[in-house]
This record gives C-alpha cells, structure tokens and sequence, in this order.
C-alpha cells in the first residue's frame, strides 16, 4: 500500500493591509497642537504633551492605544481601538474618551496608500453635520505624525483642529 501524498504546510495569507499599524506598537511621546475653537475662523492653537502605549491582538487584526493627554485644563485618558476586515481592506477606528466613558466616537474608516493612512467619517459637530478626516504622515520607526481636519462642505474645504508629533520612548 502506498502512503498518502503530503502537502508541504503553507502558512495563512495575510490579508494586505492587516499590519499597516504595525508602526505603531510601543511606547510614544506624543507632542498635540489643538485649535482651541473649531469651525469658528480661529487661528489660536494650544500646545500639550501626552503619551500613548499601543498594543496589538487578534494577529495584528485589532490594536488599542492607551493615551494620556496632558491638557491645560487638566489631565485626562483616553483609548483608540483599531480593527481591520480583511474582506474590504479597510480599518475602522474608535476614540473613547475617559471623561465621557459611555460615549465612543462615530468610526473613522480607511486606508494607507503610499505611506499615508486616510481615514473619514460623517458625524456631528456643535449640532452641525461634518465629514471628519485623519491623516497618519511622516511614518518611520521613530516618529510619526497624526491630524484630523473637520469640512462643512462635504470635504471640498477642510479646517485642520488637531495635529500630534509622535516620537518613539521604548
């Protein structure tokens, strides 16, 4: 009797895109400008540090941040869950904010291309509908950087609010 043929073992496809966040596991210095009003013609932007630690699970398919923002108004903590499907290709990302803990972000979903994460969602500011954008730029193994930018107008203008510097501790 003859012995079954063997199939030599092939390690799982991994979906392009799953590890795009790679970058961003560890522990960073994080750097913030903030508009200090937005959608308001302001151009008076404050500055804090904070730090943020990222871990991944589920095979790098999901990975959550642990931030701490160093406010001028006071200290405060707040978390990012990223989550990637791999049939679409696309990550969706949630801000929980520990000062509202029972109130998570509208989504933002996207993609990189290039070396450049985008990512948008349609939500709400001060009662008025908003496309919201972020952008991940500046990639590299010690720094990165992050904004988000609000538009009235369906994305055809948009106001930069929030921009962070990102710089690799451990």
């Amino acid at each position: 009797m003859n012995a079954p043929a063997t199939q030599p073992h092939q390690p799982p496809t991994i979906p392009a895109g799953q590890h795009d966040f790679d970058f961003l596991v560890g522990s960073w210095r994080v750097e913030h400008q903030r508009l200090k009003r937005r959608l308001a013609a302001c151009d008076e932007w404050e500055h804090f540090s904070g730090t943020s630690h990222l871990a991944q699970f589920m095979a790098g398919r999901v990975n959550l941040d642990d931030n701490m923002l160093e406010l001028p108004a006071g200290t405060y903590r707040a978390v990012t869950l990223r989550s990637f499907d791999p049939a679409s290709g696309l990550w969706a990302i949630w801000w929980l904010d520990g000062r509202h803990p029972h109130q998570i972000d509208t989504p933002m979903i996207g993609s990189f291309t290039d070396g450049v994460g985008t990512f948008y969602a349609d939500d709400t500011f001060e009662g008025r509908p908003i496309r919201v954008r972020f952008l991940w730029t500046g990639i590299t193994a010690q720094h990165c950087h992050w904004e988000q930018a609000f538009s009235t107008d369906g994305g055809l203008a948009w106001e930069t609010n929030w921009r962070m510097a990102f710089t690799r501790t451990g």
